[in-house]
């Protein structure tokens, strides 16, 4: 037994805080594929039968996967190809096209794409043809193997489906599901959309060829089930490098879960979205705040995410907004000369000792931010680069906006506070 204890792994504190963070970024922003879909799992088998009927049997398909952003259409096809792909058989024989409807955006496009992902161009070289139709015959053609008869099964993934719909007489989804439903070749085409009245989009001989089978995710997850994937969603491995680190990080988060203050602030996020990016978008703000001094998720850092997560947008907008009145003033004082935060909030300031209420006043932190996000936007931007080497509050700056626009965007904000507008026409502040 201590022969065991001694060959197991400890690491330094900060280097499995860097790993544990290492893990749940990939997982939390590269959407790690769950090992089962909860909640999804009538709609997992029902796609993992259907596309199995065309990689194993020759079977034509065509189907459409219908939910809001963020109910995990894209997370489920994923994990049905991933389960599909287990088949030593349908991983050598077949062959995938994704097409974007943000991307492809016309017939011609979407078409070069095909031929690129099919590894056809040598195969297409200068031969021209006369339609769609007869490149897509020609491009399944090319396909074929040994006797003619038997063609490699190919997927086509359709994603923003209702986008194709706007192409010239819809071209590209008529032939394929013409492809589909005449079994030319076997072909399965799965359409994702968020629009739930995506049929009606379809003329009608493009209907008349679409099998009609929709799979909708429409979120029935319960409450249990989101605290459950929250806990799955922060919880390590086994395999993590420190067994000691695993085991005592596993237990802080399902003590954290089972907090009274955790589960009202999960509840709210629950009943206002239950999709898993902003489960995840929360989470991710929550790991931010982990370190070495605070080498756990505590109940107030999750308070602290979701407090970001529900910040009013218009709020941080007026920020930004009396920022950019208060620089205005001091280009009108000092003529146009660059200008540093300081100066920036010693103007604001002046504004503030006039009005009683305590909506405007804001915290050095949350001015700084305003105040380095308008440099991200490039409103305002350095002098010259010598003062990049200045402290934050004084590096010199330049409004890259003239007056007149300030005061056509304030007009044209109707939210904008009356006070606010008064100060930005008023003389100097």
């Amino acid at each position: 037994m201590s022969k065991r204890k001694s060959k197991e792994a400890h690491l330094p504190v900060g280097e499995c805080i860097r790993k544990l963070q290492t893990v749940l970024r990939q997982r939390l922003c590269q959407q790690m594929l769950p090992s089962s879909l909860e909640g999804l799992e009538a709609q997992h088998k029902h796609l993992l039968e259907l596309l199995k009927r065309t990689a194993a049997h020759g079977e034509s398909n065509s189907v459409l996967i219908v939910g809001p952003r963020g109910s995990g259409k894209t997370m489920l096809l994923k994990c049905v190809l991933r389960d599909l792909l287990k088949e030593a058989d349908v991983q050598r024989t077949l062959l995938q096209v994704h097409l974007n409807g943000l991307l492809q955006t016309d017939d011609r496009i979407a078409l070069k794409e095909i031929t690129r992902q099919l590894n056809l161009e040598n195969v297409v070289g200068d031969k021209v043809f006369g339609s769609f139709a007869e490149n897509l015959a020609f491009l399944l053609e090319a396909l074929k193997k040994g006797d003619r008869s038997s063609s490699r099964p190919v997927l086509f993934v359709l994603d923003e489906f209702d986008l194709f719909a706007h192409h010239k007489n819809q071209t590209l989804l008529y032939n394929l599901f013409d492809v589909s439903q005449s079994a030319q070749a076997p072909i399965a085409v799965v359409g994702v959309t968020c629009r739930l009245d995506v049929l009606e989009l379809l003329e009608k001989r493009v209907k008349s060829r679409f099998s009609h089978r929709q799979i909708h995710l429409l979120s029935s997850l319960t409450f249990p089930q989101y605290l459950h994937q929250v806990g799955s969603q922060l919880s390590l491995a086994d395999d993590f490098p420190d067994a000691k680190f695993c085991q005592d990080w596993n237990s802080s988060i399902q003590a954290l879960c089972q907090d009274k203050s955790v589960e009202e602030v999960l509840r709210r996020h629950f009943n206002s979205s239950k999709d898993f990016r902003s489960m995840q978008m929360l989470l991710m703000f929550c790991l931010g705040r982990v370190s070495i001094k605070n080498p756990t998720v505590r109940p107030v850092d999750l308070q602290e995410a979701s407090r970001l997560c529900f910040s009013d947008a218009k709020a941080n907008m007026l920020h930004e907004l009396c920022l950019i009145i208060a620089m205005k003033h001091l280009n009108d004082i000092y003529e146009g000369e660059p200008f540093n935060l300081q100066m920036v909030h010693n103007e604001f300031k002046k504004f503030l000792q006039r009005k009683s209420s305590s909506m405007y006043n804001f915290e050095q932190p949350v001015i700084m931010k305003a105040f380095e996000h308008l440099q991200q936007l490039e409103l305002i931007r350095p002098a010259d680069s010598a003062t990049l080497k200045t402290q934050r509050e004084y590096q010199l700056m330049r409004l890259m906006l003239d007056p007149s626009q300030i005061m056509e965007a304030l007009q044209k904000y109707p939210q904008c506070p009356t006070d606010v507008k008064q100060w930005a026409m008023s003389a100097f502040g």
